[in-house]
């Protein structure tokens, strides 16, 4: 297909406008800028960036957030009929997609979780060596003592090793309870909810808000989005890097 249909199949605007952006140097195919008018792509397999930002010109690549709510297991399906992401995700594989999530949720912990079929910038996001950054919300008692930032900060030793989050701050208090921000870029199992109890403060609650530059937002418990060509673009700039 010629480049300029492609990108406007992609949502890149008219195709006159996609012709603008090549005339202007601001497209390149598999690292090499475009520069002549009516280059032929194949969409299953070339990289096209614009102004350096990758663009999806794949039809069959879907790249879903979900706001995953509590009790439902990061799973498309359970032998013992417990209610999983399948379940909310139904259509989606009736259609013939083949999905499957980036990461995991425990049963308890709600919020954000990418799914996709991409199954290359899953491996990418997934891997322990590109560390995209992660936020979560959690409920604890309170009050939070002074040192616990600091503490979190530094580094907590747990049973499989140290950890240290990014950031950590005091969002709400209200009674005995307390409302947390922590950012982190691991992946181990429980990990929040295990360095909150190390220091003291047992998770209630848990919601992860952010994964990189994509944002849970005012997405509803069990409602599905597609990501934006940004929030796309930035996942990729995270992980475009070797293995």
């Amino acid at each position: 297909m010629r480049l300029q249909k492609v990108l406007a199949a992609a949502g890149l605007g008219s195709r006159r406008a996609c012709e603008n952006l090549i005339a202007a140097g601001r497209v390149s195919v598999d690292g090499v800028p475009v520069e002549q008018m009516g280059l032929r792509i194949d969409p299953m397999t070339a990289v096209v960036r614009v102004d350096g930002a990758r663009i999806n010109v794949r039809d069959d690549l879907v790249y879903l957030a979900l706001n995953k709510p509590r009790g439902v297991l990061s799973a498309m399906t359970d032998d013992r009929g417990r209610r999983t992401i399948g379940h909310l995700v139904a259509d989606r594989i009736a259609s013939g997609r083949r999905l499957f999530h980036v990461g995991r949720l425990d049963a308890d912990t709600e919020g954000l979780l990418l799914l996709t079929n991409d199954g290359e910038l899953a491996h990418r996001l997934m891997h322990p060596s590109f560390g995209v950054a992660k936020t979560y919300l959690a409920t604890v008692p309170a009050p939070i003592g002074r040192g616990v930032a600091k503490q979190l900060r530094d580094g907590v030793d747990l049973e499989d090793g140290p950890v240290r989050v990014d950031s950590f701050r005091v969002v709400q208090t209200s009674g005995g309870r307390a409302i947390v921000e922590v950012v982190l870029h691991e992946g181990r199992n429980h990990i929040v909810r295990r360095l909150l109890d190390a220091v003291g403060h047992p998770v209630q609650r848990l919601v992860r808000t952010t994964i990189g530059p994509v944002h849970l937002g005012s997405l509803r418990a069990g409602a599905l989005r597609e990501l934006t060509r940004d929030e796309l673009a930035e996942l990729h700039r995270l992980v475009d890097k070797e293995l």
